[in-house]
């Protein structure tokens, strides 16, 4: 091995090193087993037992459900062939080799973007980043997510690359993007950027060619082959959720409700009418109808009002609120006569505000997820920032503020150095990564519920821009 390649392998060999020091210190550590993972566990065990995707509840027969996508339910099911029934470590140990995966992939890309030096700074950023590293810890769908994420990015620009337009880069992007709708609905917004990225990358590459013919609509034929194969693989799915409970579902409902089920739509409008953080959707969002909620958990902005006539004040708001609240928790179970009072209530706030509700609010629960501290998987207070509560881990979580928009400041420079030097044969794929960012943003302002996780697939992203930073300059 000459000396040049050995310099390369270290600089390889210890990021992913550090990065997997990281990765089982979290599993360790920080490993969870609970919530949703319990949910694609039992949807994994009883597809593999009975044939049924369902649930089980108690000693009787799974019930069917299409409230989650069959892609990780179909990694789990596999993983439990191979380590036995609710052996998670095991899971969690492949997924930090994937994780690390995803790393090398960013990598990859960022080197034939800008360079082997933003090559190295790219795979620090990303093997180093708790944010990501930490969901190794759990089994969900997250670290899947953002391997396809990596893996499509970087297959589309080896595609781009590429003489011939059927080579195996295509059937990687495909399949990535495959795979990342089944794992989570909202990754529809992959293919809805990819798709027009790849249809300007042959229509540019045509033109270059001055030739008529290749600029006919043959030249579109394996964008069209993509876009029909990322489809396919939803109609299995499509027909058997027609089959079993005669609805059109071609994903997942956005409720996670399964037909015949009971969606509080009023409860859900009057949360939008106040909730911003993460902490609301722990004590609030997620406990209604199974728990009792405490009033005292709400922020005041839950009660305030204009002094319109048609507006209640702030003190009997708080009166009206706490007696829907007391009834409720009576039985802690959602009926339609408490839905309707909430719906009440939930407009004659949106009536007193309007523009609070419509867009104040929406971008102030994106912004907590983008910048949160994101302590969410650590054993961290909602209320982190009480330092002479938690004191060692309000610092932490500090910390955690800082080097996620550390992260975004680097991921905001690049960017804008990317877009400066104005590499013409890279504007369909900077268009595509931009535009996944912000169609990715613009779906987070529909969101009832702010959870910072939402935000973690901006990450592969923010990575390659952020490296460009450390990419040598035109004269160096």
């Amino acid at each position: 091995m000459t000396k040049e390649r050995l310099k390369t392998f270290l600089w390889a060999v210890l990021p992913l090193a550090a990065g997997l020091a990281l990765r089982l210190w979290y599993v360790l550590h920080a490993g969870r087993i609970e919530g949703d993972t319990l949910i694609y566990g039992s949807i994994a065990k009883n597809w593999l037992r009975y044939g049924i995707y369902g649930f089980t509840f108690g000693s009787d027969m799974p019930r069917p459900t299409l409230i989650r996508l069959p892609g990780y339910p179909l990694f789990l099911a596999a993983c439990f062939r191979l380590f036995g029934f609710d052996r998670y470590v095991p899971i969690m140990y492949l997924q930090c080799a994937i994780d690390l995966g995803t790393c090398l992939l960013i990598a990859a890309l960022s080197g034939r973007l800008f360079g082997r030096r933003s090559a190295t700074a790219a795979l620090w950023l990303a093997a180093l980043c708790p944010f990501t590293a930490i969901y190794c810890a759990a089994p969900l769908t997250e670290t899947l997510t953002l391997f396809t994420i990596a893996l499509t990015f970087y297959s589309l620009e080896r595609w781009q690359c590429a003489s011939a337009p059927f080579n195996r880069w295509l059937l990687a992007i495909t399949t990535a993007m495959a795979y990342s709708v089944l794992l989570r609905p909202e990754q529809g917004l992959l293919p809805a950027t990819v798709v027009p990225a790849m249809s300007w990358m042959v229509w540019q590459k045509s033109v270059w060619q001055k030739s008529a013919r290749r600029r006919s609509l043959r030249c579109f034929r394996p964008v069209a082959i993509a876009a029909l194969c990322v489809v396919l693989p939803l109609a299995p799915w499509a027909i058997r959720n027609w089959r079993t409970f005669h609805v059109i579902q071609p994903l997942a409902p956005r409720s996670a409700t399964d037909p015949g089920e009971t969606v509080p739509t009023g409860f859900q409008r009057w949360y939008r009418t106040w909730a911003i953080d993460f902490s609301s959707t722990e004590q609030v969002y997620w406990n209604y109808d199974s728990t009792d909620l405490n009033i005292k958990d709400l922020p005041t902005r839950a009660f305030d009002s204009d002094d319109s006539k048609d507006s209640i004040d702030s003190e009997d708001q708080y009166e009206l609120t706490a007696a829907i609240l007391s009834d409720y928790n009576q039985n802690t179970n959602a009926t339609p006569e408490l839905d309707r009072r909430f719906e009440a209530l939930a407009q004659q706030r949106i009536h007193a505000h309007p523009l609070r509700y419509y867009v104040a609010l929406p971008l102030a629960r994106l912004t907590n997820m983008l910048f949160r501290p994101r302590p969410e998987m650590m054993q961290i207070g909602l209320d982190w920032w009480n330092f002479h509560e938690y004191r060692g881990k309000t610092l932490l979580a500090y910390a955690s503020a800082a080097l996620n928009l550390a992260y975004f400041l680097l991921a905001a420079i690049g960017l804008w150095l990317w877009r400066s030097r104005g590499t013409r044969p890279h504007t369909a794929l900077f268009s595509a990564m931009l535009g996944f960012v912000v169609l990715r943003c613009a779906l987070l302002l529909t969101l009832d519920n702010s959870e910072p996780r939402y935000t973690l697939e901006l990450f592969p992203l923010l990575i390659v821009w952020a490296s460009c930073v450390f990419a040598p300059s035109s004269g160096e």
